[in-house]
Parts: C-alpha cells; sequence; structure tokens
C-alpha cells in the first residue's frame, strides 16, 4: 500500500519553520523557535510567498529566491511621510525620541492591528518622517521553508 502525502492547497492551514530573507540578511527566521502555525490565504503571508508553498508536500524542505519587488511589491516613495508631533503624541507617548533607524509600532485604523515604519530623519520641531514601505520591498528575496504539517 503506497502512502500520499498532503500537499498544501490554497486553503491549507499549516505548521511549518521558515525564514525570509534579504540582501542585508534575514527579516524573519523560526527556524531556531517554535514553528510558525498558519491559514494560507489570510494575509499572514504575501502572495507571491504563498505561491512558493502550492503543492509542496508535508515535511519537504525547499527554498525559492524572488526577484525585486515580486514578494513585497516595489519601493513606493509615497510611503515615505512625514508625520507632526501632535500626530505622534496622539498616537504614543508624548516624550517618545525617534533616530533614524527605529522600527515605530502605530495602530491601525481600527484599532485592532499594528503596522510598522521606520524613522528616516527628524526635524527640529518635532516631526518625524518614517518609511512605512516592507523592509523587503523592491529587493530580492529568499525564501526557506519546511513544511512540518498540512491540514
Amino acid at each position: 500500500m503506497t502512502t500520499t502525502l498532503a500537499r498544501v492547497q490554497p486553503d491549507s492551514f499549516l505548521t511549518l519553520h521558515y525564514r525570509l530573507g534579504g540582501p542585508a540578511g534575514d527579516i524573519i527566521n523560526t527556524f531556531a523557535g517554535q514553528p510558525a502555525t498558519l491559514s494560507l490565504g489570510t494575509g499572514a503571508l504575501a502572495p507571491a510567498v504563498e505561491q512558493c508553498l502550492l503543492g509542496l508536500e508535508e515535511g519537504q524542505r525547499s527554498t525559492f529566491e524572488l526577484p525585486p519587488g515580486a514578494a513585497f511589491g516595489e519601493r513606493n516613495p509615497a510611503m515615505q511621510q512625514w508625520l507632526s508631533r501632535e500626530v505622534l503624541t496622539e498616537m504614543g507617548d508624548a516624550n517618545e525620541r525617534y533616530a533614524p533607524g527605529d522600527v515605530v509600532q502605530f495602530p491601525t485604523p481600527d484599532g485592532v492591528g499594528r503596522f510598522a515604519g521606520v524613522v528616516l530623519q527628524t526635524r527640529a520641531d518635532g516631526a518625524v518622517q518614517f518609511d512605512f514601505n516592507h523592509p523587503l520591498a523592491g529587493k530580492s528575496v529568499s525564501f526557506e521553508v519546511h513544511v512540518i504539517g498540512i491540514l
């Protein structure tokens, strides 16, 4: 009797280890800790990354190289925005100090989720310029995965 291993489908619930990296190194890597559990099609992974998973078998390990912009789109200059000190105070700590390179978490408009921006520069009036592009936007992405379980 031959056993057929489960394969990843568009609506699969997965347990997996994965690593996403770009030219500057890893952005996320679960291999050293707990595996991730997620459902495909829910936005947990970028659509191009999900496409790499489709058809993989339970237990399979693979590495994919995605060309610049394929995984997280191109960099969008409109995603670099200045926020006034007043807006920053409304969203967080009035005494917070910001420096270029800091990653700052913000609440989504509905208050349910969060999103991040990277500080590009600050002004004397307290305004801060953030880059809200994904860190891997416009860059080549390496995606390594080990599919542990498929439901």
